[in-house]
């Protein structure tokens, strides 16, 4: 049997489809799974070497010891350990998710279309984003939804503690390193 790492994504959670008035319990989570090619496989491996966590060969089969090293990572970048590659560690590890999948030939792809500016964060975005920089260890201010010196700071620090981009903003790449779902990010 062989196993697969896999890039997941969260499709939907906790929903129920029940008529209006019927009780029902909540479904399990849905969660989109899709296996790696083994040139994205090798990448991820020889990043996790790189990182200190992987000790394996870099072969392209995903097996245990890839398993391990990935939830090692997981937790030594307090991401989530689950073992899967999720786009917030794909993202830590420096790897875009899409080329995972395009091959070496396609990586330089286009850049995303900007994000609006950030003084356009409705305020639950903003302490949502302050909380988890402050449990990050990258923001020591108020949690208050306002975006301010402090708040931009400390995403020009995460940045640069986590490989990315420092450009201060709030692009694909930094709110999946933050562990953060895009649709925490609502616009006024």
């Amino acid at each position: 049997m062989r196993i697969y790492p896999v890039l997941a994504g969260m499709v939907l959670a906790g929903t129920t489809f029940a008529s209006p008035g019927m009780a029902q319990p909540s479904l399990p989570p849905l969660a989109y799974v899709q296996p790696l090619p083994p040139p994205a496989v090798q990448d991820v491996q020889e990043r996790l070497r790189q990182a200190g966590v992987y000790t394996g060969r870099v072969d392209g089969m995903w097996g245990p010891d890839s398993q391990a090293a990935l939830e090692r990572f997981q937790r030594s970048h307090q991401l989530q350990a689950t073992g899967q590659l999720n786009q917030a560690t794909a993202a830590t590890l420096g790897i875009d998710p899409a080329a995972l999948f395009s091959g070496p030939a396609t990586t330089a792809a286009a850049a995303p279309p900007p994000m609006p500016p950030m003084d356009q964060l409705r305020p639950s975005s903003v302490r949502a984003i302050q909380a988890r920089l402050r449990s990050l260890g990258f923001y020591n201010g108020a949690v208050d939804g306002v975006w301010g010196q402090g708040t931009q700071v400390a995403i020009e620090r995460f940045q640069q503690g986590r490989g990315l981009q420092v450009n201060g903003q709030l692009n694909p790449a930094t709110v999946g390193a933050m562990g953060l779902a895009p649709d925490v990010l609502a616009y006024r």
